[in-house]
Formats: C-alpha cells, structure tokens, sequence
C-alpha cells in the first residue's frame, strides 16, 4: 500500500494541468441558467441587486478559470471575454426557445420551455461552453457539458459548431461530436447520434464528425457519422437511419422495417420469457 501511495503523489506532483472544482462548475452553470432564465417568483429583484448578483457571477466564473490558467491577467482577460457575449448567447437562447415553442404542440408557454425543457438546458450550457471553448479555456468547457449531460442524457460536445434556433426534442440519448457542424433551424430528437467513423487518435485535428445544413430534421435513433458526410438542407432523417454517405438538399431518408402480428392462439407453444 505504501509503494502505492507514493506512487500516486509522484503522478499528482507530475500532473501539469489544474483542475477546475466540478462541484463548483456544475453549481455555476446552473445558477447562472437560473439567474438568466428563471426569476424568483418570490423575491423580484432591482436592476441593482441584479447587477450586484451578474458581478457575483464573473467573481465565480473567475474562480474556475484562474483553476485553468492560473493566470490572474488571462484569468481577468477570459472573464471580460465571456460576459461581453452573454447578451449574444441570451438572445440566441431565447430564439431557441421561441423554436420549441413554436413547433412543439406539447408547449404552451415560453416560460414552460425555459423552466422545464431539458434539450432547453442542454442547449444554454452548450452555448455557454462553446463561448470559452473559442477562447481557448482548457477543461472547464467540457465540465460544464458534463454536468449537462449528467442532468439531461444529452451529450454535446462544446467544440461543436450549432446554428440558431436549435430545436431538441426529448433529448435522451443525443450525442454531437467535437466537429459538428449544425446549421440554422435544425431539430434533433432523442437517440441522435452525430459521431466519428474512426476514433483513431491519428485523426484527433481533422473534422471527424458530420455537417447538418439548415432546417433539417432529425427523428429519433438515427444515426449519422463521418467528417465527409453533409445533409443536404431541408432534408428528413427518419427514426433508426443510420447514414454514413452525404444526403443532396431535399432528400427524405427513412428506415423500413417489417413486424409481424400473428394470433397466439393459433400456436401450440407460445412462447413463455421469464425474466
């Protein structure tokens, strides 16, 4: 045990990378998504007790990113880069809720979209993440789409490229990789993989991961991988597609399959599963 311990102090003193607090990262996320997006019902707020809190924010934001770069000058530099974007990112936001809105019959009111969507969530921490991911912050971008994943079943990779008023749906499942590119008014539903066709380390800096052009729809399961591969714009993927070859604008894709319905009573044996 003792050659095991020194042996782990000698991997941490050689770690050369500072890891940012996760327990910190998740709570800054979602506090920040609430503060933007869901007012205390109870306690309405003044513009300056509003001010007061944003500043709260960037001394936590600065917090985890100094974690990264253990910098105070880049940490400031980073800081100031990032909130000067967060107006863009909230309206981009809500033009993404104003998507789900507006297509899916389930919802009745932007408010319900923002406090209860989980593809809502998972689409604000991304933007978030995607932000300090073109920054160049190390680490922390992928924490912050951890903690999304770990909360929604949805796992988007903050160097993904995604257009405005993204649409999920459901969201259970979907995956988008690093190299995604996704264009404007695209809806995704649950099960939706964006993925690799190799996950060689050889071609780690090449564009691995597929291209979405506007106002495509994907259905549930589907399947669509490779950095060569582009959907054409206006196109339908229908449910458990799995696609590995570029589709032409208008195209409608979708998977048959054959079920059979029998009557039971017609067979001796009917088949008996324990589980």
């Amino acid at each position: 045990m003792n050659q095991f311990i020194q042996k782990l102090h000698s991997r941490h003193l050689e770690s050369s990378t500072s890891f940012p607090d996760k327990e910190m990262a998740c709570k800054f996320i979602d506090g920040f998504f609430e503060f933007l997006f869901i007012p205390d019902q109870l306690t309405r707020l003044s513009e300056f007790e509003l001010v007061k809190k944003f500043e709260k924010y960037k001394t936590s934001l600065a917090t985890l990113v100094y974690d990264v770069v253990a910098d105070a000058a880049i940490t400031e530099e980073q800081v100031k880069l990032f909130f000067e974007q967060v107006p863009i990112i909230y309206d981009a936001l809500h033009r993404d809720a104003a998507e789900i809105l507006k297509f899916d019959p389930a919802a009745e009111s932007i408010e319900e979209v923002l406090v209860a969507y989980p593809g809502f969530y998972a689409s604000a921490v991304y933007r978030f993440s995607h932000q300090l991911w073109k920054q160049g912050v190390k680490i922390l971008p992928r924490l912050f789409s951890e903690c999304a994943h770990s909360k929604t079943g949805i796992d988007i990779h903050p160097g993904a490229q995604i257009g405005e008023s993204f649409f999920i749906d459901h969201g259970t499942g979907i995956v988008i990789g690093e190299t995604s590119i996704i264009g404007n008014r695209v809806k995704i539903y649950q099960g939706v993989t964006l993925g690799a066709l190799s996950v060689s380390k050889e071609v780690a800096k090449t564009k691995r991961h597929p291209t979405i052009e506007d106002d495509v729809i994907i259905y549930s399961g589907a399947t669509i991988l490779g950095g060569d591969t582009v959907i054409g714009h206006d196109s339908v993927i229908g449910g458990n597609v799995w696609l590995t070859n570029s589709l032409l604008p208008n195209s409608i894709v979708y998977h048959k399959s054959e079920v059979s319905i029998k009557d039971k009573n017609n067979f001796s044996d009917v088949l008996n599963f324990v589980i």
